[in-house]
């Protein structure tokens, strides 16, 4: 288990470092670089909680999955404190990603992360057979398509929101982005038990 929480967190941090080029660069460019994030993740064969949820069979696996979804926001909330502190800039970018997921509200988060884990299982299956272009292109389809992935909005909301500024509302949405992205991920396996 420790190494399930040590992978967690450094999923965590990569994925944040993406989610800083997208900040930074914005557009296709930095929806290209945020690639860099899952890219690492899948070589290191780290524990991201999009990465694995689609994946889940023992017993171990599901003792395992909240595990790696705390491991996953604590990275990610190590990095947000980082760069609050040294790039002050980012934040209102952020905090703008935030403001547009709240807008949305369950439903409609729930309904885009579910497109977002269905894209994450399709290109993590790809990697794992050593075909990387899906991963290289799915990051910036579902960037650019403006579906929810959970844990790089995990980084998002602790880049805008710090640690104090959380409503019931922005815990409400962020779960929605937790269980959609579950829904997604699974998606393939949900189809083959109805057919």
């Amino acid at each position: 288990m420790r190494k399930t929480i040590i992978d967690s967190i450094l999923a965590g941090i990569c994925i944040s470092l993406g989610g800083v080029a997208f900040l930074k660069v914005g557009g296709i460019v930095g929806a290209v670089l945020f690639s860099f994030g899952l890219i690492t993740v899948v070589c290191y064969k780290m524990k991201l909680y999009t990465g694995v949820s689609g994946f889940v069979e023992t017993k171990r696996d599901w003792i395992e999955l909240p595990v790696i979804i705390a491991g996953n926001i604590v990275g990610c909330a190590l990095v947000a404190l980082a760069i609050n502190s040294a790039i002050h800039d980012l934040a209102s970018t952020a905090q703008g990603i935030v403001d547009s997921r709240l807008e949305k509200g369950f439903w409609n988060v729930t309904l885009l992360a579910i497109f977002c884990g269905f894209i994450m299982t399709t290109v993590v299956n790809f990697a794992r057979q050593k075909m990387w272009l899906p991963l290289l292109f799915g990051i910036p389809l579902f960037i650019m398509c403006g579906f929810v992935h959970s844990i790089a909005d995990a980084f998002y909301y602790s880049l805008a929101l710090g640690f104090t500024h959380w409503s019931l509302q922005a815990v409400l949405v962020y779960l929605a982005s937790i269980i959609g992205n579950f829904i997604g991920c699974n998606l393939y396996r949900f189809m083959q038990l109805a057919a």
